[in-house]
């Protein structure tokens, strides 16, 4: 007897294993891994397709679930016959064929796993196919029989452990000569009561079936809490895009997965109507298993944008899901078969689709206004995304890489306004990094490139909030504001525009519109950089507002614990706040880290445009004891 609490319910049941798994171990291990590493991957993106759900995968196993009996079928045949072309790549004593066993029955839901006699029989099923095979049994053959282009075998009704009655097992005939044909024994005309009870099952499934395509499904996901969301959820439709996965053979490939996410993500923050998280916060979760749940909860948003490419050659499947968190279902689900040099039509397409599906209405209709790829040059566009892959680990080394990936890129196409932009950054970077010779002639460099991507591009946000940044660093701090503003007018969902634009705000003394840009800036990049948040801390200490200024570099040291300026900003609130003994403490932490600190070297580089704005924060880290 079920325990109760349990739910029931009626389902398709995909169970499959490898044919001598024990014996590819044996030979070879870690080629074993790594090629069934792949093929469970390739079988989960197929699974997904067709409105499936992998419930588990031990060893050599795997157990999906659908809710159409039809799309578990159909998963199975294509599973086939994309691991059949990937054998095919294999020597003959390392191909790894798997037997697929397809049933329809009864089902006991414990939480994310299946159990019940269905699952036990979908096993049994799976044992009587053949390599690289497919079985199905007797209820599932009643529901396909017609509607699929396939033949069918009878092998006889087989016993099953547990199960009172013999079960009909038929083997699926892939050739296409054999479509229509049933070959083995005939089947015993069901009973009246038997084929009344037939007719009740096919009404069922049929009302299950328009349920979900009423509702534009995939298996429900758990739902997200809106009382539980990290933030209040904003009052457009809001998304995060999480970061592609790389399904391609090739590690190496991960750039171009990850290019196609950035890409995503920059054509979508540029509508007005939508909300969307940035890349920083989203690629938070690369590489990590977690719930879409999980996600909208914790960056406080209703709809995630899930997807996963793989690259061949010159060839590419995108994979792309697009789920509402709080409803808990998926409202669309695509695969696109493109060749590689449709990339940038493909990107578009894709976000298009998520802007049809959430109803998000364009002025005019005209989504090419929200469009700045800047090259129809291939080459130099993944020489681009190879940079990018280099720039945002940060490092001098990594720095340098990028800026030649971006310069190979230039050289390929010389009106490619985005790497005139990607180049100047790699120039800022080396200040901030402390790797340039003389700041001021990288500062400049940084400034004269990025007036060339504005050049030729003046739509792209990002120039601009950089040279915003720039000439605020550089003391232009009314052209600075000004650049800020088109930033943030260019794409009104760049948390790194706000950041800029506040940055620039709070050096000539409009401190309170500085702390709100800074919000702004949170808000859309909820796990943002440790130096995000000793911006936020600076602006609100300025403001006055010395307990939210504690609480912003402590989340700082927390995400950093030797960031500099954090401590910094811990030393000058104190002071300011008349909390001297608390500030002597936090002025010990900056000398642990840097024990030759100078206080006048520092407010040397300080851009404020009132000489007193300065003045404070000097005489607030004397008086905590720094010098």
């Amino acid at each position: 007897m079920a325990k109760e609490g349990y739910k029931r319910k009626l389902t398709a049941i995909l169970s499959a294993d490898v044919k001598g798994y024990s014996r590819l171990m044996g030979e070879d291990d870690e080629a074993t891994v790594r090629t069934i590493t792949a093929y469970r991957e390739v079988i989960t993106e197929v699974v997904q397709k067709y409105r499936g759900r992998v419930v588990d995968s031990p060893g050599d196993n795997i157990l999906a679930e659908f809710a159409s009996v039809i799309d578990a079928a159909n998963s199975a045949v294509e599973i086939q016959g994309e691991l059949k072309t990937r054998n095919a790549e294999l020597p003959e004593d390392r191909k790894m064929e798997f037997r697929i066993g397809v049933n329809l029955g009864d089902v006991i839901h414990d939480e994310d796993r299946i159990y019940g006699d269905g699952v036990n029989v979908a096993a049994r099923v799976e044992s009587l196919a053949d390599p690289g095979g497919i079985c199905v049994s007797g209820t599932v053959f009643d529901q396909i029989e017609s509607k699929l282009p396939l033949g069918y075998e009878f092998l006889g009704e087989q016993s099953v452990k547990n199960i009172s009655k013999p079960v009909r097992i038929y083997k699926a005939l892939m050739d296409p000569e054999a479509v229509g044909k049933v070959i083995g024994e005939q089947r015993v005309e069901p009973r009246r009561g038997q084929r009344v009870a037939l007719l009740v099952l096919t009404v069922l499934l049929l009302i299950v079936g328009g349920l979900l395509i009423w509702r534009s499904v995939s298996p429900p996901v758990e739902v997200a809490s809106v009382e539980k969301m990290a933030f209040p959820l904003p009052d457009r439709p809001s998304i995060a895009v999480l970061p592609f996965v790389n399904m391609s053979d090739d590690p190496k490939q991960e750039y171009f997965s990850d290019g196609i996410t950035e890409d995503i993500i920059t054509t979508l923050s540029k509508v007005p109507k939508l909300f969307i998280i940035a890349r920083n916060s989203t690629f938070t979760y690369k590489n990590r298993s977690v719930k879409v749940q999980q996600v909208a909860e914790e960056l406080g948003v209703r709809y995630v944008l899930e997807g996963s490419v793989r690259k061949a050659g010159e060839k590419i499947r995108v994979s792309v899901q697009l789920i509402d968190a709080v409803k808990g279902y998926h409202l669309w689900a695509e695969r696109y078969d493109r060749d590689l040099k449709n990339i940038f039509a493909l990107q578009d397409e894709i976000a298009m689709k998520v802007l049809t599906v959430l109803e998000v209405k364009l002025v005019g209709g005209q989504f090419s206004l929200f469009i700045s790829r800047g090259t129809d040059n291939l080459e130099a566009y993944l020489k681009v995304l190879q940079g990018r892959e280099f720039y945002e680990r940060q490092d001098r080394e990594n720095n340098f890489l990028a800026r030649q990936k971006f310069e190979e890129a230039l050289a390929l196409d010389p009106n490619y306004a985005a790497a005139y932009n990607l180049i100047a950054r790699t120039h800022f970077m080396d200040v901030w990094l402390g790797s340039s010779i003389s700041p001021k002639t990288s500062l400049m460099t940084a400034i004269e490139l990025t007036r060339k991507a504005i050049a030729i591009d003046d739509s792209l946000a990002d120039s601009h909030g950089l040279l915003g940044y720039l000439y605020s660093l550089t003391r232009q701090h009314d052209e600075a504001i000004v650049e800020g503003e088109r930033a943030v007018q260019l794409d009104p969902n760049s948390s790194t525009s706000y950041l800029w634009l506040g940055a620039s705000l709070l050096y000539v003394g409009r401190k309170d519109e500085a702390v709100a840009m800074m919000e702004k800036t949170i808000r859309l990049n909820p796990m943002p950089p440790s130096s995000w948040y000793v911006f936020l801390g600076s602006a609100l200490y300025n403001a006055g507002r010395y307990d939210e200024a504690l609480t912003a570099a402590r989340k700082a040291i927390e995400l950093s614990p030797n960031n500099i300026f954090a401590h910094l900003v811990l030393v000058v609130t104190f002071s300011l706040a008349g909390r001297d003994e608390e500030g002597r403490s936090a002025a010990a932490e900056v000398l642990r880290i840097q024990p030759n600190f100078s206080v006048d070297s520092f407010a040397k580089r300080l851009p404020y445009k009132d000489p007193t704005d300065v003045k404070r924060i000097v005489e607030a880290m004397c008086k905590a004891g720094l010098k």
